[in-house]
């Protein structure tokens, strides 16, 4: 879950904090030919973001969304999940126990339209503390929704695991949960590699803080996840938030792009591996916050941008310098 200039949180800092921290930490590691290839051109930006859902629309209450995911059912219609807090944030009055539904026929129509909330967390029934950063896949014909369940006590936080065959009614797995990490293991993300499934997830290198990271599982049959690994490591050390929040993973053709979150700053990394990326191997920084990559139906390409103090959910062209745009991408156009 992004956290930085969007909580009221004691780690919160200035997006031109973060940003000056991301640039010195960048040239402590960067070579000098990645310094020049990256100053001429980014292999990745956006263009400008256009809001298309205010959550406290119509609302007694100033209700917000953070990290979300998009999916588009079999009828067409897209939905939106996420983190939902009436602001001003304060965990002890609600942690984020509701997630957040809207729904639109077209994914840059604005304004969508909100739903009543998806799923409530309940911590005496299913051990779920929160419901945090959900990421919802399909895969043969069930829906499968990835979301942080945290925990009433501590920081090993618990992935948890629902399912829906349409979108709108959801099932706790037995298999939950389906990993236990920390410091505050959070923001799943999963991609799909072969025959294997791979979740992605913000931690740290040690369960009580060290080098924030992205680290992994994988599965044969998104139920039963092992063999973790880290990803990625950045050089800056902590507990919660931290540099390496909401990663998303996008293959396009051979390359392998990390997205991941730095309170208002997205970066973004290059690898030809889907379980190793260097941190110097940087190659495009966009301002946004808690993003997800989406395509339309179209096979256009979007990010998108939201906070709990950043008013609604944006979306912003997605713009390649790869020369990988007719090659075959792990999401595919209205996945």
């Amino acid at each position: 879950m992004g956290t930085g200039l969007w909580t009221c949180h004691p780690r919160a800092v200035s997006y031109t904090q973060a940003m000056l921290r991301s640039i010195l930490l960048g040239l402590a590691f960067l070579s000098p030919a990645l310094v020049s290839a990256t100053a001429e051109k980014a292999l990745v930006e956006a263009g400008k973001f256009t809001e298309i859902f205010d959550p406290k629309a119509g609302e007694k209450d100033p209700w917000c969304i953070n990290d979300h995911t998009f999916i588009r059912g079999r009828d067409g219609t897209w939905h939106v999940f996420g983190i939902t807090h009436i602001l001003p944030v304060d965990f002890a009055r609600d942690p984020g126990k509701n997630l957040l539904h809207a729904t639109a026929k077209s994914l840059t129509q604005s304004p969508w339209h909100k739903e009543p909330f998806a799923v409530t967390a309940d911590w005496n029934k299913y051990g779920e503390w929160l419901f945090w950063a959900p990421h919802v896949i399909r895969h043969n014909e069930l829906y499968y929704m990835f979301v942080c369940a945290g925990n009433k006590h501590g920081h090993q936080y618990k992935i948890h695991l629902l399912t829906s065959k349409d979108l709108w009614h959801w099932e706790r797995s037995p298999a939950n949960p389906l990993l236990t990490d920390g410091f505050d293991a959070r923001d799943p993300n999963v991609l799909q590699a072969g025959k294997r499934w791979i979740l992605y997830y913000a931690a740290t290198s040690k369960p009580e803080g060290g080098n924030h990271v992205v680290a992994c599982v994988t599965s044969g049959d998104l139920l039963h996840w092992a063999n973790r690994k880290v990803v990625f490591t950045h050089p800056e050390q902590g507990t919660f938030g931290g540099p390496t929040e909401s990663p998303f993973v996008v293959r396009r053709g051979k390359s392998y792009y990390l997205f991941i979150c730095d309170s208002g700053t997205i970066n973004v990394y290059l690898s030809k591996d889907p379980f190793h990326w260097e941190f110097q191997d940087h190659v495009g920084t966009i301002n946004a916050h808690a993003s997800e990559v989406v395509r339309d139906v179209d096979g256009k390409w979007y990010i998108s941008h939201a906070g709990w103090e950043e008013g609604g959910l944006s979306l912003a062209p997605l713009i390649w310098h790869d020369g990988l745009d007719k090659a075959d991408a792990s999401l595919k156009p209205g996945g």
